[in-house]
């Protein structure tokens, strides 16, 4: 029988979001910042989409583990999410890495980053931890996954993508039983098992993982104690409890959220920059892939007071107008156009200049005439007048970081060599 709840699991819940990555084939786009602190989606950042999961989720207690330049992470969390009340049993706690085990020790692995704030977890007394990635780009409701976590009497839960065996090399990946329990996990396997019943997909790890906290606590104080372990939830934690305990796939199917007119579950690792281009691409359709309109499930992120969006001129050839685009607050397109782009805040397009497919990180400049075409502008870059860029495959090349797709980023450290 299907066991019933007095309240939702998720208030007995806390999320522990792993934000200390650098997301080093982001190129020049992470020199600066984590990779959960870049800009995605006219107005958000990365990390956006997992915090708003937990509190959509009804999960008031958040604890967040930064590392690597962590500086413009942190302030983005310090001015967006800085709502929670502890009267009504609410935290949210940034936790850097801090040496709080040791002087000479920084987070060595996804698992010592949860091992070492055990205490200030402790403190929150959450029943269940929900362990998220803070580079994901999703939506998801985490209650239905600890329904699920407390139904199989799982020692942990890992929440699962179905995708194809030929692309799952790059993922941890699940070997399971017909009800789903996971009998081998392996990270990136030159052979992924196959789903029983469906040998062309493999069920690939999110990164999310759904523990009771006691439990978790003990595995993790044991695996301190190995010096033979790399403190990593993949390599060491998960392999042990599948072995030697009970683990149990949770797919995202039965948790994801959408829109009526969003035709599928999903999800995207925008880890290289072909990748986090396509993902912003696919905001401008008509229909998009990813509902970002949704009320009933907001991505919540810094409210920025500023002027609205101001298009002028109204010229032939010098006429300021967007096309399948996002144009967020403080833009200014002047005599200039937009094709399926995303300009975020305080973007200017100066008189005769164009850009198409183009992901326009904040408060960037587009000097007059200038042409662009597929490209990432890091926030702040001042563009000259007249450069064209996505028409000279070669060129691009040797000034900007060009993928093998065509796209191009360019940084302000770029730009100042072009000179």
């Amino acid at each position: 029988m299907r066991e019933t709840y007095s309240q939702p699991l998720a208030r007995d819940a806390m999320a522990y979001v792993l934000a200390g990555g650098r997301g080093s084939r982001l190129k020049e786009l992470t020199d600066n910042r984590a990779k959960p602190a870049v800009y995605f989606g006219g107005k958000s950042r990365i990390i956006d989409f997992a915090l708003s999961n937990a509190i959509n989720s009804g999960i008031r207690r958040i604890g967040v583990a930064t590392q690597y330049k962590a500086h413009s992470l942190i302030r983005h969390m310090q001015r967006a999410w800085n709502f929670m009340r502890p009267e009504r049993n609410e935290s949210f706690d940034i936790l850097p890495a801090s040496q709080r085990v040791s002087e000479h020790q920084w987070y060595e692995g996804t698992a010592d980053a949860v091992y070492q704030n055990i205490d200030i977890i402790a403190a929150n007394d959450p029943k269940y931890m929900v362990i998220l990635a803070g580079d994901h780009i999703y939506k998801m409701d985490y209650e239905l996954m600890l329904r699920q976590h407390v139904e199989s009497g799982a020692d942990v839960t890992i929440g699962c993508l179905v995708v194809p065996r030929a692309e799952a090399s790059g993922f941890g990946v699940m070997a399971v039983d017909t009800a789903d329990t996971i009998t081998e996990f392996v990270e990136k396997p030159a052979n992924p098992p196959g789903i029983p019943g469906n040998e062309g997909m493999a069920l690939a790890s999110m990164g999310i993982y759904v523990f009771e906290t006691k439990f978790l606590f003990d595995i993790l104080r044991k695996d301190a104690a190995d010096p033979n372990s790399s403190r990593d939830f993949g390599n060491d934690i998960i392999p042990y409890i599948v072995k030697n305990g009970k683990a149990v796939a949770h797919r995202f199917t039965a948790s994801c959220i959408r829109a009526a007119e969003e035709i599928e579950e999903y999800w995207r690792d925008v880890g290289t920059l072909d990748a986090y281009f396509d993902a912003n691409l696919d905001l401008t359709d008509v229909v998009p892939k990813l509902n970002m309109y949704d009320r009933d499930w907001p991505i919540w992120t810094d409210q920025i007071i500023a002027a609205p969006a101001k298009f002028v001129h109204d010229q032939d050839g010098r006429r300021g107008m967007a096309i399948s685009s996002l144009i967020s607050q403080d833009c200014i397109v002047s005599g200039a156009i937009a094709k399926r782009s995303l300009l975020f805040t305080g973007v200017k397009m100066g008189s005769f200049s164009s850009c198409e497919e183009a992901v326009i990180l904040p408060y960037c400049n587009i000097g007059r005439g200038a042409r662009l075409n597929r490209v990432i502008l890091d926030s702040g870059v001042r563009i000259p007048e007249g450069l064209v860029v996505g028409e000279d495959p070669i060129l691009d090349a040797k000034r900007f970081q060009r993928t093998e797709s065509g796209v191009c980023l360019i940084t302000k450290r770029m730009i100042e060599q072009l000179a």
